[in-house]
């Protein structure tokens, strides 16, 4: 199983660094064998990675990029820091109910223009088919507790995803089984407790996210 470090590494593991900042992707590469991260759109098209709709009191959607914080990388920066990583997971933050929400494919598509191997997630599903018809040949579905998770497996390899990224709450043994049946990935997100962790590797489980990897690791 993978231990891959929820926004990179970062406080209170790493002390002193931002989560989602270049530093933490950086970081990661000692302690865990990947990194998962955010990407927003700002109004003059710049992807930026942030996981907060609003920073610092500015909606990132609203703003243009030089009117955003210095310590926000781009997604381009962003890939360069994570060069090497066995795992890089690219979450597109594309929700209705959020400033931004892109309906049709301009958002995914201009992710997909940077993505060179790494994995496209969304917890919204048009986004992520929208990836996969522009090229990217790693997409999978966030889900959220309260989903039919077995369902959202035979949802998410029909339209030819390669990931299935439950909450940690809603995965079992079943569910596992019920993803590699059908030949998809699991990537549980976010776990921080270190005897779950050895759970889920119990279980065949490909994917740990977390805010804890060193814990994690030790875990395993």
């Amino acid at each position: 199983m993978l231990i891959v470090a929820h926004r990179g590494a970062h406080e209170p593991e790493a002390a002193g660094v931002r989560a989602n900042t270049v530093a933490a992707f950086r970081a990661a590469a000692d302690v865990a064998d990947g990194v998962e991260l955010d990407v927003r759109r700002t109004a003059d098209g710049a992807l930026v990675v942030v996981h907060d709709a609003v920073v610092e009191g500015r909606v990132v959607a609203e703003c243009r990029r030089a009117e955003l914080p210095d310590w926000l990388p781009t997604l381009a920066d962003a890939l360069a820091a994570c060069a090497g990583l066995p795992f890089v997971d690219v979450e597109v933050k594309n929700a209705p109910h959020e400033p931004g929400f892109d309906p049709g494919t301009g958002l995914a598509e201009a992710v997909a223009g940077l993505i060179k191997g790494e994995t496209v997630t969304s917890f919204h599903l048009g986004t992520v088919d929208a990836a996969r018809a522009a090229g990217v040949a790693r997409t999978g579905w966030l889900t959220l507790p309260g989903y039919d998770q077995v369902g959202a497996v035979a949802e998410a390899a029909s339209r030819g995803h390669c990931v299935l990224a439950p909450p940690d709450a809603a995965t079992d043994e079943r569910l596992v089984a019920a993803a590699h049946g059908l030949g998809l990935e699991v990537v549980v997100w976010t776990v921080n407790d270190p005897a779950r962790v050895a759970e889920l590797a119990s279980w065949g489980v490909d994917v740990c996210v977390t805010d804890r990897p060193k814990a994690a690791r030790a875990a395993l």
